[in-house]
């Protein structure tokens, strides 16, 4: 499959659907992405994203995931997705078909990436888009599987409301993270009562507002600091007064400060 170096370029793509083989692997990287945006979409086969360097966010029918250096998610077939990046991307791709052989997932998670699994992304990538079957190519797809079937999920995802009322809030968040209203506040701008937004978001997330409200920010906060932006100015960005209470919410979120789990996945990074 050839890398694919512009994104918005659909002269090297190939619908991985129409490809006769149970795994298309393909490599994307760019230094000039820029702001990147797929539209909703779905794909009959299952779709594993490797992220090497960048970060993703992609929203799956009820939830916002966001995809670090060092993760990947993984989309079950028939799921509509739209995916965002910005800026610097570096990644992998597989697109699994349902009679693999292997049990694939059936909803959407963020998985963690072993080193092996990494590496056989990476080989496969350079392999023809209809490799031979029965042979040595076909041997490491087989590997591929096994390590995928084995990877563990990553919790780096906020449940999304399907309310229009709180949708129109969550949009009004992403253009002005900074805003640091209380619930009564966001309330009002959905046009409803307090309480009334409590309850709301509780049915639909699972979460009381002011945790979804943290986890957004964390998923947020996860996306620019992969994409190159200090702790500083993702602090200030969200409105943080100082940037102690930005790494405290951060830790009391994930176990860890903002620098060290950045470091940790450049680190791992070949």
């Amino acid at each position: 499959m050839p890398l694919l170096t512009d994104l918005s370029d659909a002269a090297d793509w190939v619908e991985p659907d129409t490809a006769h083989r149970p795994v298309v692997i393909y490599g994307f990287a760019s230094e000039t992405f820029g702001d990147f945006e797929l539209e909703p979409h779905r794909h009959a086969k299952s779709q594993l994203l490797l992220v090497q360097r960048g970060a993703l966010s992609c929203e799956v029918e009820g939830g916002l995931w966001i995809v670090p250096p060092r993760s990947a998610i993984w989309i079950p077939g028939g799921a509509t997705h739209a995916i965002k990046a910005t800026g610097t991307l570096e990644g992998y791709g597989a697109f699994v078909a349902h009679d693999a052989g292997i049990h694939l997932p059936s909803a959407c998670n963020t998985v963690a990436v072993t080193p092996l699994l990494r590496e056989l992304l990476i080989r496969s990538a350079h392999l023809p888009l209809l490799y031979e079957e029965g042979g040595a190519n076909s041997r490491l797809v087989t590997v591929l599987l096994d390590e995928l079937a084995a990877a563990k999920a990553e919790d780096l995802h906020v449940p999304m409301p399907t309310d229009p009322r709180l949708r129109r809030m969550i949009d009004l968040m992403m253009a002005a993270p900074a805003q640091r209203g209380t619930l009564d506040d966001w309330a009002r701008e959905a046009g409803m009562s307090g309480r009334t937004l409590e309850r709301l978001i509780n049915r639909q997330t699972g979460m009381r507002f002011g945790r979804w409200r943290r986890q957004f920010n964390v998923m947020l906060a996860i996306k620019w600091l992969a994409g190159g932006a200090s702790i500083q100015q993702v602090a200030a960005d969200l409105g943080y007064e100082s940037v102690p209470s930005f790494v405290t919410m951060f830790g009391k979120a994930l176990g860890v400060s903002p620098g060290r789990y950045m470091a940790e996945r450049h680190h791992a990074r070949p």
